[in-house]
C-alpha cells in the first residue's frame, strides 16, 4: 500500500504530511462505513468552490455575476472532477469494497467524488496555498476554457428579444414524431416582427435550441 501512495502522491505534485488524510480520501464507504471519504469529500467540494470562485472573480472583475455563475458550475462540476479524476487513473487507487469492485455504474461518482475528497484532505494537510497550487494545476486547461463565454442560443435570443422588443421569445411546441425510444419534437419560435420558425430535436429542450439558433441566423444576430 505504501508504494500505491508514494506512487499517487508523484502524480498529484504533493507530499502528504500526514498520510493518514491521503489514505481516508481513498477510502470509499464500502470498504469502511465509519472511517471513509465522505466527510472529506463534503470539505473539498466546499474549498474548491471558493478557490475557483475567488479565482473567477479576480479574473473577470466586470463580468456579469450570471456569466461567472455559468463559468463557475462548469469548473467544479461532476463531470470536470471526473474527467481530471480519469486522467490521473484515480480509480487505480481507491480503496473500495468487494460489493463496488465490480460495480461499473457507480465507479464514475466514486471517482469524482474522490478527487474531492482529495482537495479537502490536500487542505487539511497543507493549508489554503497547498491546495489552491493543486487546483490551479489539475484545473488549469478547464480555467483557461473558461476565458470563453458560451452562451446557448435560446439564451442569445432571449436577450435580443428583451433589449430590442421588451417580450421574450413565443415558443409553441406542436408536434412530437418518431419511435419511443427515438422521439422526435417540433417547436416554432417567434419573436416581434419575425417569421415562425420551427426546430427539431430529440428533446423538447433541443428543439427549442435549434428552432433559436435558426432565428439567430436568420436575424443576423
Amino acid at each position: 500500500m505504501e508504494k500505491k501512495i508514494k506512487e499517487l502522491e508523484k502524480i498529484l505534485r504533493y507530499s502528504f504530511k500526514r498520510i493518514s488524510l491521503l489514505e481516508r480520501a481513498l477510502t470509499h464507504k464500502s470498504l469502511n462505513n465509519v472511517i471513509n471519504n465522505e466527510k472529506l469529500e463534503f470539505l473539498g467540494d466546499r474549498v474548491l468552490g471558493l478557490v475557483i470562485s475567488e479565482n473567477l472573480l479576480e479574473k473577470y472583475p466586470d463580468e456579469k455575476e450570471g456569466i461567472i455563475d455559468k463559468k463557475f458550475a462548469n469548473l467544479v462540476n461532476k463531470k470536470t472532477c471526473l474527467q481530471i479524476a480519469k486522467r490521473i487513473n484515480l480509480k487505480k487507487f481507491i480503496f473500495l469494497g468487494s460489493s463496488h469492485k465490480k460495480l461499473e455504474r457507480s465507479a464514475d461518482k466514486i471517482s469524482s467524488d474522490c478527487l474531492e475528497a482529495i482537495v479537502g484532505a490536500i487542505y487539511l494537510d497543507g493549508g489554503l496555498k497547498s491546495v489552491e497550487k493543486f487546483i490551479f494545476t489539475f484545473w488549469a486547461e478547464y480555467l483557461l476554457k473558461s476565458s470563453v463565454t458560451l452562451i446557448d442560443s435560446k439564451t442569445k435570443l432571449q436577450e435580443f428579444s428583451l433589449k430590442k422588443f421588451k417580450e421574450l421569445p413565443k415558443y409553441i411546441f406542436f408536434k412530437k414524431t418518431g419511435p419511443q425510444h427515438r422521439p422526435l419534437f417540433k417547436t416554432e419560435v417567434q419573436i416581434p416582427n419575425s417569421k415562425k420558425i420551427i426546430g427539431v430535436g430529440s428533446s423538447k429542450k433541443k428543439a427549442q435550441q435549434n428552432a433559436a439558433s435558426k432565428l439567430l441566423k436568420i436575424l443576423n444576430v
